[in-house]
């Protein structure tokens, strides 16, 4: 429902019809888990936090793009939560969500290799042989000295990280245009300040290495001021692009090798989990936020 308000292209308006299709499926297959297992289930949203009457606010080429993107996201979490659960019905559900998201997921890349959007990151010749590192610079060396070229793995995460901000670039666009609560529509323009700074540095690195690449920025947000989604809504939309953007940028983290990579991406989860609690915070502050399951505080029992 949330990509279906602002799709009309006859090509798209299916796969995202069969998103919509498919994570109906899976709350309905989650409730009845919680109901058998006796586990309130949460409220979540309704109905009442989408206003299909309102005007589209992205484009049709957005709403594929966020979907395809959106699996990026889904798919490793899916996987990731497959590999700790032990309970075969568990496993089971799981890896049918991960088998159905994969799916959906090819369906969207195929539909944007053929319109020809799909962003192409920087290339490189193949090696001719097998090589090893033969020295580590030194700390000196690498902070202020030469640097080596970026290799494969670190411009990879750099051009992912600028497409994951680019989007969410154009998802606050959109936000900010249609909010009408001045205390969320100055989180929002703070979010894309964020967003822009990031950009700007992991383009800046690329291009000092003579890789160049484009995003589309604008084009994609319509003219709309009427609002399609509630503020709770769209406060929980960014808390989770928030967790999102921590883990992925904690993966790229993990695979760089060069110290200035390091620093920015140590620079930048901080700004982002700061940006993160302030918006909890708004949550909380409203009542917006459900609060997660918790297990008992037997500290109370030995205090008694």
């Amino acid at each position: 429902m949330f990509l279906q308000i602002f799709c009309s292209i006859p090509e798209i308006k299916p796969i995202i019809k069969e998103a919509e299709v498919l994570v109906e499926t899976i709350i309905g297959k989650i409730e009845t888990i919680f109901e058998k297992e006796n586990f309130p289930i949460p409220k979540g949203f309704s109905d009442k936090d989408i206003d299909l009457s309102a005007p589209a606010l992205y484009t049709d080429l957005f709403a594929l793009s966020f979907l395809y993107r959106g699996g990026q996201v889904i798919i490793p979490q899916y996987a990731n939560t497959l590999s700790r659960v032990t309970r075969i019905d568990i496993y089971n559900f799981f890896k049918e969500c991960l088998n159905s998201e994969t799916e959906l997921h090819k369906k969207a890349l195929n539909l944007m290799l053929s319109k020809g959007l799909n962003d192409r990151p920087p290339k490189m010749e193949y090696p001719k042989n097998v090589e090893f590192i033969k020295d580590q610079p030194s700390l000196i060396n690498t902070w202020l000295g030469e640097k080596r070229p970026l290799n494969t793995l670190e411009i990879t995460e750099l051009f992912m990280e600028i497409e994951r901000n680019a989007i969410g670039l154009i998802l606050l666009m959109g936000l900010i245009q249609v909010t009408k609560d001045k205390e969320i529509k100055n989180y929002l323009l703070k979010g894309k300040k964020l967003a822009e700074k990031q950009v700007d540095i992991f383009d800046k690195l690329l291009k000092e290495n003579d890789h160049f690449i484009g995003f589309p920025m604008t084009m994609e947000v319509k003219n709309s001021t009427i609002s399609p989604f509630s503020e709770r809504l769209i406060l929980f939309i960014i808390a989770t692009s928030n967790q999102i953007a921590i883990s992925a940028l904690a993966d790229a983290l993990s695979v760089s090798m060069r110290r200035d990579l390091a620093s920015h991406y140590f620079l930048v989860i901080g700004e982002v989990m700061k940006y993160g609690d302030e918006g909890l915070k708004l949550l909380i502050e409203r009542g917006w936020m459900e609060q997660p399951p918790q297990p008992i505080d037997r500290n109370k029992f030995y205090k008694k």
